[in-house]
């Protein structure tokens, strides 16, 4: 998975990575150059005592060291660049890639986990470009020029060589083999951390609340004591790496003394070749410590990898049709035909086979116990999940058809859970309509009965929001994200249990305010107060994912038991009708 992520990532930088490999041979040549300059200094310049062989030799020393130099820096900048690049282009990918998931897909992963995998995860796969370009390019070439320039000085020692490199690179086989699973199970744990601290974030009210701060404390702990564990291990494991990189080096350094010294007593070599071999065989060495460092990435970033090709090669439920209509007109007539949802693996549908119909300038409420379906129906409408049996039809075209940004420019939805982003009041409500004036913004502020404490804000319009809207208290939430979807002028309105928050005054007032604007629209509300859906067109009840009642409510207090004891348990037996 990796080396195909790389491939994919890499190929629009092919002109980059050439510059790379050849200011990193520039860089390499230059430096395995230098040794053989040294070693002339000393076999034809130090010993014959020759003064200007040693000035011109070094001057051109200095010349060498300078490109040396240059090509370095010059292969760090192209590397950087390169590695950045590819960060930048996978982060954007992924986010694109979730951007388009529906509530399935999401839920599937996680929303700890996706932030760990399009964060960490990408920076992994980063690090090891990075290192891949500056240290990858450079030690195969530093290696194979190190053994020839080694055998040019003396082929004697050259068994050192052969026992030296294979010895290491067994070494390191050994402890990478066993890196691997750890780092799988290290990017595991840092996704339970981020959950417990994301819940942990969410929650503090509700921690606080019930004192439950010493079991959170418990939790976290046990997360991260796990984290820490895992790393330790997996650091141990690397921290074997370097001590054996050393002691191969340092061992073969004393051989080389060892061995050298006495073919250069014996006359067979000179004191200058020595030295460079020497050298030469340091730098074969380093190239094999620089694979020592890819192999340290390449088992995590191989990890990270995957986890991100997860997320790449999951395709979403909800997909864009591939001849999408795109009707010139919208009037907002919704029809649901038998439609039926179940989730993958679940034992029974949540919602089965509803139909109705609902015309422009009506209103259709939805009612029914917990978990009976309400807002996956809504769902269905906004396609934010697809049908697995019967149609969504708008206008007469099965929402499957219509091209996604047409169905969504149609709709103005709040959900049941209100969100805003942070950024201002305007800012928000501006996500329905980015053109909308400052006069729009205020009368749909109006008609959300959100007017009076904007106005007392700090700003007004420009007061600012916190992310999630954490500064404002639920109810004033729920009404900006009204507002927000009036702002769009929708022909269809989705309002998922969106008054819960509100006092009994205020949500008349709201409602009555609301009727004129929506007048010509299709509205679909999910309601737990039937003071607030009474006067509804239609009302539809269910029950456990089926439709058990449909029609005015004077009409459903005769005909559905359901409904009826809905309505009791609210109102009373005297008030219900």
């Amino acid at each position: 998975m990796l080396l195909r992520l790389l491939r994919e990532r890499l190929a629009p930088y092919r002109g980059l990575l050439a510059g790379i490999v050849v200011v990193q041979l520039v860089s390499v040549l230059t430096s395995l150059y230098l040794p053989n300059l040294n070693a002339d200094i000393i076999d034809l310049g130090v010993v014959t005592g020759d003064t200007d062989y040693i000035w011109r030799t070094g001057g051109w020393m200095l010349l060498v060291s300078f490109v040396s130099v240059i090509a370095s820096i010059s292969a760090a900048w192209f590397a950087s660049r390169m590695a950045m690049s590819v960060g930048r282009d996978l982060r954007s990918r992924v986010f694109h890639t979730v951007l388009g998931f529906s509530s399935r897909e999401v839920g599937q992963f996680g929303a700890p986990s996706l932030i760990t995998r399009s964060t960490n995860d990408v920076q992994q796969v980063q690090m090891l470009v990075l290192m891949a370009c500056n240290l990858m390019v450079m030690a195969p070439i530093m290696m194979i020029g190190g053994i020839t320039m080694a055998l040019r000085q003396d082929v004697g020692l050259s068994w050192l060589v052969v026992v030296a490199v294979p010895t290491l690179a067994v070494l390191i086989g050994l402890i990478v083999v066993r890196m691997v699973p750890g780092f799988r199970l290290v990017q595991e744990r840092l996704d339970v951390v981020n959950r417990v601290m994301r819940e942990h974030l969410s929650g503090i009210r509700v921690i606080r609340a019930f004192v439950r701060e010493p079991h959170e404390l418990e939790r976290f702990g046990e997360a991260n004591d796990n984290l820490a564990r895992t790393s330790l291990r997996v650091g141990n494991l690397m921290a074997l790496m370097f001590p054996s990189v050393f002691l191969v080096m340092n061992v073969s350094t004393v051989a080389i003394w060892w061995f050298g010294g006495h073919r250069v007593a014996a006359g067979d070599m000179q004191i200058g070749a020595l030295t460079a071999y020497m050298t030469y065989l340091i730098q074969i060495l380093m190239a094999v410590m620089m694979a020592t460092f890819m192999f340290v990435m390449i088992p995590r970033a191989s990890v990270a990898a995957e986890r991100i090709g997860e997320v790449l090669g999951t395709s979403p439920s909800v997909v864009p049709p591939a001849d999408p209509q795109r009707p010139t007109e919208s009037h907002g007539v919704v029809e649901l035909d038998g439609a039926t949802m179940c989730y993958p693996g679940a034992d029974a549908p949540v919602l089965r086979g509803i139909t109705l119909r609902a015309e422009p300038g009506t209103t259709v409420a939805i009612v029914g116990s917990t978990g009976s379906g309400k807002s996956t129906l809504l769902s269905l409408v906004a396609r934010l999940i697809d049908v697995t049996d019967g149609a969504v039809r708008i206008d007469g075209v099965d929402v499957r058809d219509l091209d996604p940004e047409a169905l969504w420019g149609r709709i103005g939805i709040v959900p049941q859970q209100a969100y805003l982003f942070s950024g201002t009041v305007a800012t928000n409500l501006r996500y329905g309509n980015p053109d909308a004036t400052d006069d729009e913004l205020w009368q749909a502020l109006e008609i959300a009965q959100a007017r009076d404490f904007v106005e007392r804000m700090d700003g007004g319009l420009d007061a600012a929001i916190d992310q999630g809207g954490t500064n404002v208290s639920g109810g004033q939430r729920q009404r900006l994200c009204i507002a927000r979807a009036l702002v769009a002028s929708a022909n269809i309105y989705l309002f998922d249990d969106s008054f819960s928050a509100l006092d009994v005054a205020t949500d008349r007032r709201l409602r009555e305010a609301l009727a004129p604007h929506v007048r010509h629209a299709t509205v679909f509300v999910v309601a737990q107060r039937i003071s607030s859906i009474r006067d509804a067109d239609q009302i539809l009840v269910l029950e456990d994912g089926a439709a058990v009642g449909l029609g005015t409510h004077h009409e459903l207090l005769e005909s559905c038991p359901e409904y009826r004891e809905i309505v009791e348990s609210q109102l009373g037996s005297r008030d219900a009708a």
